[in-house]
């Protein structure tokens, strides 16, 4: 348990009045990116004044609220870089809530009190409980049923969001803004679709109050915020002579792009370094195809190739030029940002992945893949496949995916799939034969891949041999083959 008696003295410690807080915002989704930048840029702002507080929900695990609660809701952030560390406590946390201890009524009770303006949210994308080719509700998802049918115990995100609203407009309440802090596309605009075809099944007179009344600002956020190990919690805990399970260690990078769209106030985020914008989608695009789709690239293919972290892909001249090629060939001829230095940001890039103080592992980037392929890679292919470019990187991507939720690893080791849809891909696993059957099964998962790309029969083709190349020669080989015919290394 953190004890601040025992911390360094170069440790910075909150400068404010905590009692001062008061409970404004409700966060769904307490993990370690959302303890390392929202929270942190709140933190900064407790420090000059503000009484901006959050009130942490997680609505399955309550390990990690349980142990905040023990440490007087207090965590340590430390910055790291090659060659320094910085480590402050953030103490800008009112209360803590976790859905399955608590209940959900006390949830949807706390985002219903009169002081709370917004409800923010880092769920990961397989939280919004969407398709994640259309960005529509998944009418079909276990949780959406349950709650159609109990709205009043919901399960999903999107049914406790509804059930605060409900309730607050009964109360003759405020309305709140509902701000995603989650890596997809528009995602203000994905939780505003999900909310309101959700309200569509009770009344259209809930969804008239929505539209007129709530806003979802989209956000574009970035760091690198790996998962917290055992041998880094150790370490933490020798050099700070206490130990904190609630701890988490980012890069020294911080930014956050918001659109200015709230309708009962914000705290003042631009005088913590977010950049409040009235449109987030240029700053979105660009982070979720240069920075995320790079990622998953580096994520999957490295990890076949037996590199542990991103810092590890670096190391190898061939991933760090197929990464950098990624980004500047397939990925920004896509983007519609003006007076951006994309090859400046590039590079950038390339300078954060290299920090090898950051233990970010491609199995934890890994993850999620269902979610994560349409805005990170097939909507710059679509583009490729109307404008009759070629995106070499970005079908080896795919391929990777494909070679990667096989199951198995080159070393024929299993690799246990973490996917909201790993049973599907298991079974079209198991019923396909490997190669060309494999590929066009994987590509007939119409809620990743559409209805398009199955029959579009150059981009089949190329994938397949790429696919084909990863199983033959290994994912080591056929980066470096491809790298080496593109950009003549």
């Amino acid at each position: 348990m953190l004890e601040i008696e025992r911390l360094p003295a170069d440790v910075q410690r909150p400068s404010y009045d905590r009692n001062k807080l008061k409970t404004r915002m409700v966060h769904i989704g307490f993990g370690a990116f959302h303890r390392a930048h929202q929270a942190l840029a709140s933190d900064k702002l407790a420090a000059q004044g503000s009484d901006w507080g959050y009130c942490e929900v997680n609505l399955n695990s309550g390990v990690l609220i349980e142990a905040l609660r023990q440490q007087d809701l207090l965590y340590t952030l430390t910055e790291m870089a090659d060659d320094s560390l910085h480590t402050r406590v953030i103490g800008v946390i009112t209360a803590a809530l976790h859905g399955k201890g608590d209940g959900i009524e006390a949830v949807i009770e706390a985002m219903s009190q009169p002081d709370v303006a917004i409800v923010s949210m880092t769920v990961t994308e397989k939280g919004y409980c969407h398709l994640p080719a259309s960005g529509n509700l998944n009418p079909d998802h276990p949780d959406i049923v349950h709650d159609l049918a109990q709205p009043q115990a919901p399960r999903s995100l999107p049914g406790l969001i509804l059930a605060a609203i409900i309730r607050r407009r009964e109360r003759g309440l405020a309305p709140f803004s509902v701000m995603s802090c989650d890596n997809m596309p528009e995602n203000g605009h994905v939780t505003r679709n999900v909310i309101v075809q959700l309200a569509e099944r009770h009344s259209s007179d809930l969804v008239d109050y929505i539209k007129a009344h709530l806003s979802f600002p989209s956000t574009m956020v970035d760091r690198i915020v790996p998962a917290m190990t055992d041998a880094a919690f150790a370490t933490l805990a020798a050099r700070l002579g206490s130990s904190d399970p609630v701890a988490v260690e980012a890069e020294p990078f911080f930014q956050w792009v918001i659109e200015d769209n709230f309708v009962s106030g914000r705290p003042a985020w631009e005088n913590a370094g977010a950049e409040l914008v009235s449109d987030v989608l240029p700053f979105e695009e660009m982070k979720l195809r240069m920075l995320n789709g790079s990622h998953s690239f580096l994520a999957y293919l490295g990890y076949l190739a037996g590199y542990e972290h991103i810092s590890d892909c670096m190391a190898d001249p061939h991933y760090r030029s197929a990464a950098r090629a990624l980004m500047m060939q397939d990925q920004a001829p896509t983007l519609r940002t003006q007076g951006v230095d994309l090859a400046a940001y590039a590079d950038s890039l390339i300078a954060r992945y290299e920090n090898r103080a950051i233990k970010h592992r491609t199995y934890q980037i890994a993850t999620d893949g269902t979610q994560k392929l349409p805005q990170r890679m097939l909507d710059s292919v679509r583009w490729h496949l109307q404008n009759g470019s070629g995106c070499d990187f970005l079908l080896l991507g795919v391929a990777g995916w494909m070679r990667y939720v096989s199951g198995v690893d080159e070393h024929s080791q299993p690799i246990e799939i973490r996917d909201p849809l790993k049973d599907e891909l298991a079974r079209i696993v198991a019923s396909s034969e490997e190669g060309a059957p494999r590929v066009r099964a994987l590509l007939g998962l119409k809620a990743v891949f559409g209805e398009d790309l199955l029959h579009h029969a150059g981009f089949v083709a190329r994938v397949t041999e790429l696919y084909q190349q990863l199983c033959a020669a290994g994912a080591r080989a056929t980066v470096h083959a491809l790298t080496r015919a593109a950009t003549n290394l």
